[in-house]
């Protein structure tokens, strides 16, 4: 058995893109990995992102919006920031802990009509759904090595 990877999710306010991210590496990672995931901020989760990741058949309206901290940090192995005020504000990690910046837009800034925001919810989750199963297959990957 591999040794699992532990993935930290990192973005501004904790209610969107890195919930969504989190979830995914859930569905797609399994047993082979654990995942977190926090903000600079918290800005309680968003009720779009839950319903949106709903229609594609993941739940995370259990998910709490959380503020990283030292502990997360020096728990995670993989940390991936989806924003770049993250990136920019992302603590400094210790040597062993690989950084990756996969930006996404910030849905909840959308504006227009509730069709056009909840489309943009979509388009962000979509983005999201294929980085994070390249993220995985990519561990896997390397863990087959």
């Amino acid at each position: 058995m591999h040794k699992k990877d532990r993935i930290l999710v990192l973005c501004t306010g904790n209610s969107c893109r890195s919930q969504m991210a989190e979830g995914y590496l859930r569905h797609f990672g399994g047993k082979r990995i654990d995942v977190r995931s926090a903000g600079i901020e918290s800005h309680g989760l968003n009720p779009r992102a839950v319903d949106v990741m709903k229609e594609d058949g993941i739940d995370i309206s259990s998910y709490s919006s959380d503020i990283i901290d030292d502990a997360v940090i020096q728990w995670a192995s993989l940390v991936i920031t989806v924003c770049g005020h993250a990136d920019r504000n992302c603590p400094v990690l210790p040597d062993n802990v690989e950084k990756r910046h996969l930006p996404f837009d910030d849905p909840a800034k959308a504006t227009g009509s509730a069709t056009e925001v909840t489309r943009k919810f979509r388009d962000v989750r979509d983005r999201i759904r294929l980085e994070m199963l390249r993220v995985v297959w990519e561990l896997l990957q390397s863990s087959a090595a």
